[in-house]
């Protein structure tokens, strides 16, 4: 019989395997779909991609394979990280992880969508629109491209997760809503500054279309603290009073 550490391992190798078939399948069947994902991308450029080098090509369909598979396995990627967890959580806490993945991952997808549909066509047509007012004719490789939209996704993919992560933490206790809430200014600085450091151009237009929806999901997230947080009770965090001990005539405790 092997010894419990043993069996943990074992049991996290097996589970890392299935997560990563699950990625590489995924990955195999989106490769296929590979050209229909970069037209897709193209959407807000009006002109062709193109590319300069032999491989450009080859790696772009490589990184939308591989985003369009990672997102595709979520749901299996959710299960085994729940599965992994589920021993050491109370019944009431088992019952509640599992709404707070798919939340997790309905959140991750929300920020993809917005980013694709929102975000990304005006920062194109922007930077495309400032080239061809200047008579300068727009032609983009594909890598470099692929690249700047692949970023983008990412970072709003996992921005769009905040105001779950300032929920969950007001809830055990970590933050309240109040301090967030007088950290606003604070939270408003580093905002710019990773949106400064995550955009892949460091312009003033991509960081503030980076900023302003992270400060409002921090404000959701301030929301989310208020109504889901932890409420100490009335009296709950002052110090016990003690009972007055008894005094004898003598002038002694009474025992």
């Amino acid at each position: 019989m092997l010894p419990p550490l043993a069996t943990h391992l074992r049991t996290v190798k097996r589970r890392l395997a299935i997560v990563a078939g699950t990625l590489a399948a995924t990955f195999v069947l989106t490769f296929t779909y590979s050209a229909e994902i970069i037209a897709w991308l193209n959407r807000p450029f009006p002109n062709a991609l193109v590319f300069y080098g032999p491989a450009e090509a080859l790696f772009a369909s490589v990184k939308v394979s591989f985003l369009a598979g990672f997102v595709l396995s979520l749901p299996v990627i959710f299960y085994h990280v729940w599965k992994f967890i589920e021993p050491a959580l109370l019944p009431k806490e088992q019952r509640l992880a599992i709404p707070l993945f798919l939340l997790a991952g309905c959140l991750f997808g929300l920020g993809l969508v917005f980013c694709n549909l929102v975000i990304l066509p005006l920062v194109i047509e922007f930077f495309v629109g400032f080239g061809m007012d200047r008579a300068i004719t727009p032609e983009l490789a594909v890598g470099t491209y692929i690249d700047f939209n692949v970023k983008f996704l990412l970072v709003f993919g996992c921005a769009f997760e905040l105001p779950l992560v300032l929920t969950l933490l007001a809830r055990i206790g970590a933050v309240s809503a109040r301090a967030l809430a007088s950290y606003r200014k604070h939270a408003v600085m580093v905002a710019l500054i990773l949106s400064a450091v995550v955009t892949p151009d460091a312009t003033l237009f991509t960081m503030l279309l980076m900023a302003v929806p992270l400060m409002v999901l921090y404000e959701v997230g301030i929301i989310g603290a208020r109504l889901f947080g932890r409420t100490s009770a009335a009296g709950e965090d002052a110090a016990p009073v003690e009972a007055p001990v008894p005094i004898g005539t003598a002038g002694h405790r009474v025992r």
